[in-house]
């Protein structure tokens, strides 16, 4: 296992260029601290683009799918700061899933970050998360430079959830419904992955598939006497 958990939320999003000095202030000094403050969450992660779009990905890890549905997060999600108000309305193009992790192997965290968000069909769900998990993703775990390989599927329901903190957002919110992540050490190793998955994804139907690649901005762990 390469992430701290079997639940993610991950969070796509661009920024008004005026806000940007301000949203990595409160980024980095209130809102990570507070996400992983929550009982469960493992590790909050920050990303900006190297190739693709939209601007920034952010990763939170968790136990469970439970902790991202559960009391303690949607508490705080309807008690937004006053500072989460003020930079919350200056994303754009914003696209977030709370997912259940269905595979991820590895060896640790990579610097560089592929994501795919993509669709299958629903009758062929089931034949591809099996063989996602079984025959396609493993062997990339092993490829030169990847650090990680994680599939993360929507929940559509916890994804939807109206709160206070979703309600600043100016934009209309996105809901990734399959999600694959592939982290390593340089652009070519995440690269490479992906051109090597991909002849099997188009076998199983994936559509509107978006791809970009992150390079590591920000962490920010729970650990008590760590804030990295």
């Amino acid at each position: 296992m390469s992430l701290a958990g079997l639940g993610i939320v991950a969070i796509w999003h661009d920024l008004v260029p005026a806000a940007r000095d301000d949203f990595h202030e409160w980024h980095n000094r209130e809102h990570m601290p507070e996400r992983v403050g929550i009982p469960g969450f493992r590790r909050g992660r920050r990303y900006v683009a190297i190739s693709g779009t939209p601007e920034y990905f952010n990763l939170y890890e968790a136990d469970s799918p439970q902790t991202l549905s559960g009391q303690d997060y949607l508490i705080r999600l309807n008690a937004p700061t006053a500072w989460t108000r003020r930079v919350v309305p200056s994303f754009r193009n914003v696209a977030r899933s709370i997912c259940r992790v269905a595979f991820t192997n590895g060896v640790g965290s990579g610097g560089v970050m592929l994501t795919l968000r993509f669709t299958i069909d629903v009758a062929r769900r089931d034949g591809t998360v099996d063989a996602l998990r079984r025959r396609i993703l493993p062997p990339l775990v092993y490829r030169k430079g990847v650090a990680g390989v994680h599939l993360a599927l929507a929940d559509d329901a916890a994804s939807t959830i109206e709160t206070q903190e979703k309600k600043a957002c100016a934009d209309e919110t996105q809901v990734p419904a399959w999600i694959i992540l592939i982290e390593g050490n340089t652009v070519p190793d995440v690269d490479g992955a992906a051109d090597d998955l991909a002849p099997a994804l188009q076998a199983h139907g994936a559509a509107a598939l978006d791809r970009a690649i992150y390079r590591l901005e920000f962490t920010r762990l729970k650990t008590p006497w760590s804030a990295g």
